[in-house]
C-alpha cells in the first residue's frame, strides 16, 4: 500500500517509517522542513512537503494514498485547546478525502479520553470523554463520525511513550525537575501512568494497518500503570535530586499547567489489543528506560 503519515519525522513516526517500508509498504511521509525531508528520503520514503496548518497539502496527501495515518499534533501545551481545534480540522480535511472509499485512516488518540469509571482501568471500550471536558477528545470525536461515511476509522490511545530521549508527559516533569531542583509527586504518588517503549507502540500501528477493522480503538500499552512516586524516584536518582511529596495545591504553583496530568490516574488495560492483533510488547519498562537515560544531556 501507499501510505500518507503525517508525523512521520517525529518519535513515533521515525519508528514506524522503516517498518513500513521494510514490510514492503510505500510511504509519503509529510514534512515541514528541509531537514525532515532529508531524513525521509534517506529512510526511502517520498516526501510530502506542508504541515497541519496546511490543509490543502493534508488533502492532497491523503488523496495520493491508499491508507492515512495520522500522527502528528502540536505539543505547546501553552497553546493546547487551540492545538486540538486543529487536529480537528485535520482529521475532518482527510476523512472529507477518504469518505466513500473505504480506505483506512489510522488517527492517534490517548488512553487518558477513555470514559472508565472511578476506580476502574480505562480499556478500549470506554468511550471519550467530551471535548468540552478535556479538549484532546476532539480527534475522537471527529475521527468517530467518519465511520459512516465510509471510512476504516481506527483509533490508537497511546499511553506514556518512551525511549531513554523521551517520554511523553514525563519528559516534562524532568524538564521542570532541572528547572525547580527537585522531583516532585502528589500526595502518596499512587497514581498510575500506562507506558508502552516507542518500537512496540510503531509495531503496533503497523500491525493495525495490515489487521485492523473499521470502527475500532486500540490501547498502546506495555503496562497498565506505572506509579508517580516510581517514576519521580528514579529521575530523582538520575538528577541527583530528592523525590518530594506535594499537596494538591503545592502541585498547582509547581508544575503548572500540567499539574492537571500529574494527578490523574491515567492507567489502561490493552488486553483486547492484543488479542485482536495477536500484539506481544517486547521493549523495555519505563522506568528501565528513565535509569537508563543519559541525564547530562538537556
Amino acid at each position: 500500500m501507499r501510505i500518507f503519515v503525517t508525523g512521520a519525522t517525529g518519535f513515533i513516526g521515525s519508528a514506524l517509517v522503516p517498518q513500513l517500508l521494510a514490510a514492503g509498504h510505500q510511504v509519503l511521509g509529510l514534512s515541514r522542513s528541509d531537514s525532515g525531508a532529508q531524513q525521509l528520503l534517506a529512510a526511502g520514503a517520498e516526501v510530502h512537503r506542508g504541515d497541519i496548518y496546511d490543509l490543502e497539502s493534508i488533502r492532497t496527501g491523503a488523496a495520493n494514498a491508499d491508507a492515512v495515518i495520522h500522527l502528528a499534533f502540536n505539543h505547546d501545551f501553552s497553546k493546547f485547546v487551540e492545538n486540538c481545534e486543529t487536529d480537528r480540522r485535520v482529521i475532518e480535511t482527510i476523512g472529507d478525502v477518504l469518505a466513500g472509499s473505504n480506505r483506512m485512516f489510522l488517527v492517534t488518540s490517548g488512553v487518558a479520553m477513555g470514559t472508565a469509571k472511578p476506580g476502574q482501568i480505562t480499556t478500549e471500550d470506554d468511550p471519550p470523554v467530551s471535548s468540552t471536558v478535556v479538549p484532546r477528545a476532539a480527534s475522537e470525536e471527529s475521527a468517530q463520525a467518519l465511520n459512516d461515511r465510509g471510512v476504516r476509522v481506527v483509533i490508537v490511545r497511546l499511553p506514556q511513550v518512551h525511549d531513554t530521549r523521551k517520554q511523553g508527559l514525563v519528559s516534562y516533569t524532568i524538564q521542570i525537575a532541572r528547572q525547580k531542583g527537585i522531583v516532585a509527586y502528589v500526595g502518596e504518588g499512587r497514581n498510575r501512568w500506562a507506558a508502552a517503549p516507542v518500537h512496540d507502540v510503531a509495531r503496533l500501528y503497523h500491525l493495525a494497518l495490515e489487521k485492523g477493522e473499521g470502527n475500532v480503538r486500540y490501547n498502546a500499552v506495555a503496562e497498565e500503570g506505572v506509579p508517580a512516586r516510581d517514576i519521580a524516584e528514579t529521575i530523582a536518582r538520575g538528577l541527583n535530586m530528592p523525590a518530594v511529596s506535594l499537596t494538591p495545591a503545592e502541585a498547582d504553583a509547581h508544575f503548572g499547567w500540567l499539574s492537571r496530568f500529574v494527578q490523574w490516574d491515567i492507567s489502561a488495560s490493552s488486553a483486547k489489543t492484543r488479542q485482536a492483533l495477536n500484539w506481544t510488547p517486547t521493549g523495555p519498562s519505563l522506568l528501565t528506560d528513565l535509569a537508563n537515560m543519559d541525564y547530562t544531556q538537556a
